[in-house]
């Protein structure tokens, strides 16, 4: 059976002009490094739930991206973060919401799916399941970084609440996502995400949401979303892809392009997804100037891509 896996690391405004060449190599290595971490587990024979949580985990760790060690900061100057994992055999499916002080929310979701009896936890109560399964809290410092904390100080004194982790006004959404089909033909999808600079009232948007930011199903595809996550929410984006394969007969391509180029943008959202469907075809669709992304397949074809072009 052929393998293949996507990544990506969030989308929105992202011009190569405003982009140094050390940080846009930064970016492709983090980005390269997660991908071949999930392209091995997928090459030892492990499950694609094992390459997307491996290989999110990898985005997770690096403070480059809006997930993990390089969450943004909220209103009141925390944490909080949000996950989602799903595995297209079974449909079985795990999430956490507003959980903080932990150092790779994906595999928090994991241990909700399998070892919660349920698929969604939140708030105090999931961290206190994290701690039931020995997850060790990291302080505050682990997740500090400078350009974040500017940023929120920006947002502060703007009284705004951003969507990204760029310069006010320019729209980038900091989710980061693993999509995988493995040799034994099952699907899984991964997305996290540290949501949005500044956000207030425990915020939840699309990425811990099986159907809206996260979604795999073996007769289909795998779908991880990043973008305006309300929208995201409202449109069902993930499972619509799913629905329009499975229902209308839609190809990978026509459904992910019809999803976020037709139907999300008439409901003014702006992002993208990755997605792979059971036969190892990939598609990397989105509505933005760039998407951070990388892809390699069993045929060796690779790429990792920042900007639209």
């Amino acid at each position: 059976m052929p393998y293949s896996i996507a990544i990506h690391g969030g989308a929105g405004t992202i011009h190569k002009s405003q982009m140094s060449d050390e940080k846009e190599a930064a970016y492709k290595s983090a980005l390269r490094n997660a991908l071949i971490q999930g392209e091995e587990a997928l090459k030892k024979g492990l499950s694609a739930l094992d390459a997307v949580e491996i290989a999110v985990m990898a985005l997770e760790d690096s403070h480059l991206f809006n997930a993990g060690k390089g969450a943004v900061f909220t209103h009141e100057g925390k944490h909080e973060m949000d996950a989602s994992i799903m595995e297209g055999k079974s449909l079985m499916g795990g999430a956490v919401a507003s959980v903080y002080g932990i150092k790779n929310p994906i595999h928090l979701s994991r241990k909700v799916m399998e070892n919660s009896g349920h698929v969604f936890l939140a708030g105090n109560g999931a961290m206190e399941f994290a701690k039931e399964q020995g997850f060790k809290l990291e302080p505050d410092e682990y997740f500090y970084d400078e350009l974040r904390y500017q940023q929120w100080q920006e947002a502060l004194k703007e009284g705004v609440i951003q969507l990204d982790h760029s310069p006010l006004k320019e729209n980038k959404f900091g989710t980061v996502g693993a999509v995988a089909l493995d040799i034994h033909g099952n699907l899984a999808a991964a997305t996290s995400t540290g949501g949005m600079t500044n956000k207030r009232f425990g915020r939840v948007g699309d990425s811990p949401m099986l159907g809206a930011g996260t979604y795999a199903n073996n007769k289909t595809c795998a779908v991880s979303c990043t973008g305006s996550g309300e929208f995201f929410i409202r449109a069902v984006v993930a499972y619509d892809v799913s629905c329009l394969m499975e229902y209308k007969g839609y190809s990978l391509a026509d459904a992910s392009k019809e999803v976020v180029q037709n139907r999300l943008l008439k409901i003014g959202g702006d992002g993208g997804l990755i997605a792979v469907d059971f036969r190892g075809n990939i598609c990397l669709e989105f509505n933005t100037d760039g998407m951070y992304r990388a892809s390699i397949n069993s045929d060796g074809n690779e790429q990792v891509l920042i900007y639209r072009d």
